[in-house]
This record gives structure tokens, C-alpha cells and sequence, in this order.
């Protein structure tokens, strides 16, 4: 079931989660480990991230270094098919262009399809640790919207080799990504929206935003996007706050600001089993404003710390 036909059918606000693959070598068993405390909520929908290879240095035995891929999260598309075999539940998985040459790009959504997989979120992806800029692979996308523009075009049946004619059209309900607080290599909001706009008209037809802390910032947004005629749905993405390194990991690794009185009540805390406490309830709080507002969905990024989720959810619920 498509992520926007949950939205047009539910009856109140929805739920949905977010996790990341296991860390090569693990088994799926940690990713169900993670999600059983979590389904008793009946999430609508689970994305799945995805990860692309780093490139790292091996030393050989004359001394001598080898650059290596090195992929340390895969399995993205086999755990949404186990999520949606093992809990009836739909999947998400992410789609980014960083790692992924068009034809790869292509051969990933014909997979997904022949899984029965129908909803992905298509992203551009940071670039590597290596990288001061993002630099896309040879022959691969530079942009969301030429990812965006590609699964489109499969929902079309027009494929990359030009000699298939009458292909199959595939039916990817897509998501894009939004950032209340602009993305950071945009150089004003106004630009920023004005992208995202044409994603949309391109032919994305839901919004997952990026987190934030400020709800303020949220509602700010969506009314710029209503104005802008953006009117498809925007999915508010939430995140705890589980330690005091987060207040400057945060804002460096996703640029979002932390609100002066979340950030004053956490640097009380001496432990971080204290700042555990501070960010449950910040988040709680959050989410009972966004329902009150009417939020289609209320996403949580998991990332490890689903016991926190698990308290919210269920004191909302």
C-alpha cells in the first residue's frame, strides 16, 4: 500500500518509523530485535535507510596501501523485504544517488518491484567522508530531482535502453526529503523551496522532513510550502535528543538548531541517562503539539534508541 494512501485513509494521526541496516556482519534478527518492541503502535509504514560504500586504505605487506569499497550497512532492500514478510508492514526504502550509476539506479527499482515494494524516498545522499563536496558516480545523478525524474520515468515504462518499447510501468508512490531549516549547501530558504517545488511538480507526491526540535519551524515551513502551491502531505520527522554530545553533533552532521530551553535543561543533566529523560518528554511534548495540529504522520527516526520512541508513542497513542 502506497505511503499516500494510508495518509487519504486514515482516521487519525499516523505512525511510522525509521531504521538503520544492521552493521555488516549482524543478522536480521537485530533489525527484528529492534522493531518488536515498536510494533504493538501498528506503524503504517517503516523506512529503511541506505548507505553508500566508503572508500578506505589497506595496508599491504610491501608496505603499500590498496583503496577498497567498503559498504559497512547493506542489505536495504532485502530487510524491506523482510519487514513487509515478517510484520505485513509496508516498507520505504531510500534511494540515493551518491554510490549508484543510472543503470544501477535501474536495476534497484526493478528489484524493489518485483518485491512488491511500491513506496521509495528518493534522496541525493551526503557526500563521502573523503568528500568536501558531493561528487556523484560516473554516469550517476547529481541531484534528488534526476533520481526523482528516472523512478518517474519507470512509472512511465520508459526505460534507460531505448530499444524497450511497451515496458512495464512500475507504480512508486515517492517521497522527497524537506528541511525546515533549508538545506545547508542552499543559500536561502526561498531557494530551497523553490527546489523542492520542483520536485514535486516533477512528480514527488509526499514530503518526510528533515528533524528538528522546534515545532515553530515546522509550522513556518509548511505554511511557505502552501503558499508556494506545494500542496502534497509533509511528514514531520522527529528525533530524541539521548546525549549531550548531540548538542554539537547535531547541529554539525545535519545543521538543525537546538532550542535554547532544551539545550539549557540538558546541560543539568550529569549523566546521559538524565539527558534520556530531558529528550523523552522534549519529544513527547513535540508530538502531542504536531497531532493537535494535524500532522498526517508522525515519523520517529529510531537510529538505536527505539526504547525512547517506544515510551512516547505509547504515551500518545
Amino acid at each position: 500500500m502506497k505511503v499516500t494512501d494510508h495518509i487519504a485513509s486514515a482516521k487519525d494521526v499516523l505512525i511510522s518509523f525509521e531504521i538503520l541496516p544492521p552493521l555488516k556482519g549482524k543478522t536480521i534478527e537485530s533489525i527484528y530485535n529492534q522493531l518488536n518492541p515498536l510494533m504493538e503502535f501498528q506503524p503504517s509504514f517503516i523506512n529503511v535507510t541506505y548507505h553508500r560504500s566508503e572508500q578506505i586504505f589497506k595496508k599491504r605487506a610491501d608496505g603499500s596501501f590498496e583503496k577498497i569499497e567498503v559498504r559497512k550497512r547493506p542489505g536495504t532492500v532485502g530487510i524491506c523485504a523482510a519487514i513487509m514478510t515478517h510484520y505485513k508492514v509496508d516498507a520505504v526504502p531510500h534511494l540515493i544517488c551518491g554510490g549508484f550509476s543510472k543503470q544501477e539506479t535501474e536495476n534497484a527499482l526493478i528489484d524493489l518491484n518485483f518485491l512488491g515494494i511500491d513506496n521509495v524516498l528518493v534522496l541525493r545522499g551526503d557526500a563521502t567522508k573523503s568528500e568536501t563536496v558531493f561528487d556523484p558516480e560516473p554516469d550517476g545523478h547529481a541531484h534528488a530531482i534526476d533520481l526523482l525524474k528516472q523512478t518517474v520515468n519507470l512509472n512511465h515504462g520508459i526505460y534507460l535502453e531505448e530499444d524497450i518499447i511497451d515496458g512495464y510501468k512500475t507504480s512508486f508512490c515517492i517521497g522527497v526529503a524537506g528541511y525546515p531549516e533549508k538545506h545547508f549547501e542552499a543559500p536561502n530558504m526561498d531557494t530551497d523551496l523553490r527546489y523542492l517545488k520542483m520536485k514535486v511538480d516533477a512528480g514527488a507526491e509526499y514530503i518526510t522532513t528533515q528533524m528538528f526540535f522546534d515545532n515553530s519551524k515546522y509550522y513556518a515551513f509548511v505554511k511557505s510550502c502552501r503558499d508556494l502551491g506545494i500542496t502534497v502531505p509533509i511528514i514531520p520527522g522527529l528525533k530524541p535528543l539521548t546525549s549531550k554530545r548531540q548538542l554539537s553533533m547535531l547541529p554539525r552532521t545535519f545543521h538543525v538548531d537546538i532550542p535554547t530551553e532544551l539545550s539549557n535543561e540538558i546541560m543539568k543533566c550529569k549523566t546521559d541517562a538524565e539527558v534520556e529523560k530531558v529528550g523523552e518528554e522534549w519529544l513527547y511534548q513535540q508530538s502531542v503539539d504536531l497531532k493537535k495540529f494535524g500532522v498526517p504522520v508522525l515519523h520517529y527516526y529510531t537510529l538505536g534508541k527505539q526504547h525512547v520512541i517506544e515510551n512516547v508513542v505509547r504515551r500518545i497513542k
